[in-house]
């Protein structure tokens, strides 16, 4: 194989690349929490109110998706993973001076989710594009990022808020998360043969029923997947554990996660993409059983988001792999963007109306249950999906279906 080939040393610099372009935006959105109470306290606004930051953010991570997707496909992904670097630093920047919570849902919304959209789903593309061989794994490392991100910076930004305060915390990420960014971008490039745009594959997949009834799963998966990242430290500090160690909860979720997301891409083969990822939605719902019985004990607190983690994880390693497997790697960036849509609907919904429901309560109980009946909804949707003797979803006729 050539120098600059399919599953060459130079397709693995984009999984260097698409690893830290993912960590630095989706680790600094899934933080949010470490920053949760300080912003909640200071413009006097419900868990409700305030979770409707994170929600906003990772709606338009995911939805935006479909446009950054698309734009790698046509411009190639450099010109995207800029326009990640600039958002990001003019939104936290931004959010850094504003005076109201409704101006942040503007600007810290809009920037990182802008940013995170840039730096996740274009990049697992191309890296998807790069590989034959080692599609799963190079896959699995890619997002790996994200995970290895949450763990470094939710304790880091609590330490840092601690320290500093939260508007200052936002001015170091903004500046050193864009850093970052920019540094990436010439170890990403278009992979071999798509020196021209690619074609966009919407109606694709829209008119195929089984990516309908897949991205309806993820959409009720994303109404529980992300409640946790930003209530269970929340939830840790209300039950006297301190501020760092409630922050590194969201940290062990993203650490467990690395390791899901590389393990299940190593036994792909072995198992099957579509059965090893229902397994993983499986694995989410019972977490949050470990959730409501947790209580105050700090041990299940980390025993919940351990297993969360794992399970978390392997959705995010295999989902691209699963529908790529169903409709083809082709105009991959446009299949991806509008399939991570459904979990940012989820996500939009999921968050604050888990506030809405502990404000009303008084109690995380009923939150933390339907958090289980949404996962649980999630894994039923997948049942009869047609799937090959191998455990991946049946190869669509002409890649279309």
């Amino acid at each position: 194989m050539e120098a600059q080939g399919i599953d060459s040393r130079r397709a693995w610099l984009t999984v260097v690349a698409a690893f830290f372009a993912s960590g630095v935006t989706l680790g600094i959105a899934y933080s949010f929490g470490a920053f949760f109470e300080s912003m909640s306290e200071e413009f006097d606004a419900a868990k409700g109110a305030t979770a409707v930051i994170f929600g906003v953010t990772t709606f338009l991570f995911f939805s935006l998706s479909i446009i950054t997707g698309r734009m790698s496909d046509r411009f190639g992904p450099r010109v995207v993973l800029l326009l990640g670097a600039v958002g990001l630093f003019v939104g936290l920047v931004a959010t850094s001076r504003v005076q109201s919570l409704g101006l942040g849902y503007v600007t810290y919304g809009a920037g990182v989710g802008v940013a995170a959209a840039c730096g996740y789903v274009p990049m697992v593309s191309v890296v998807g594009g790069w590989f034959r061989e080692q599609r799963a794994v190079a896959v699995g490392l890619a997002v790996a990022g994200i995970g290895v991100g949450t763990s470094v910076l939710s304790p880091l930004s609590a330490a840092l808020i601690d320290r500093w305060g939260w508007r200052d915390t936002y001015v170091f990420f903004g500046v050193g998360g864009a850093l970052l960014l920019l540094a990436c971008v010439p170890l990403m490039d278009r992979p071999p043969g798509d020196g021209e745009p690619q074609p966009s594959r919407f109606a694709d997949a829209l008119s195929s029923p089984v990516f309908r009834r897949f991205a309806l799963s993820a959409m009720m998966l994303g109404l529980a997947l992300f409640v946790p990242f930003v209530f269970v430290g929340q939830y840790a500090k209300e039950r006297e554990i301190g501020p760092v160690a409630a922050a590194v909860l969201v940290g062990v979720l993203g650490g467990s996660s690395v390791v899901s997301r590389v393990g299940f891409g190593s036994l792909v083969r072995r198992f099957g993409s579509f059965r090893l990822y229902r397994s993983c939605l499986m694995i989410t719902g019972f977490s949050f059983v470990l959730w409501f019985a947790a209580g105050a004990s700090y041990a299940m607190l980390v025993l919940f988001v351990l297993v969360l983690g794992v399970g978390y994880g392997g959705f995010v390693a295999l989902s691209p792999i699963v529908i790529s497997d169903r409709l083809g790697v082709a105009g991959l960036g446009s299949i991806l963007g509008l399939l991570y849509t459904a979990p940012g609907i989820g996500a939009l919904i999921g968050a604050p109306t888990a506030g809405w429901l502990i404000d009303t309560t008084d109690s995380y109980r009923w939150a933390i249950a339907a958090c289980f009946g949404c996962a649980a909804v999630s894994v039923a949707l997948l049942a009869g999906l047609p799937q090959d003797g191998e455990g991946r979803l049946q190869r669509a006729d002409n890649a279309r279906g």
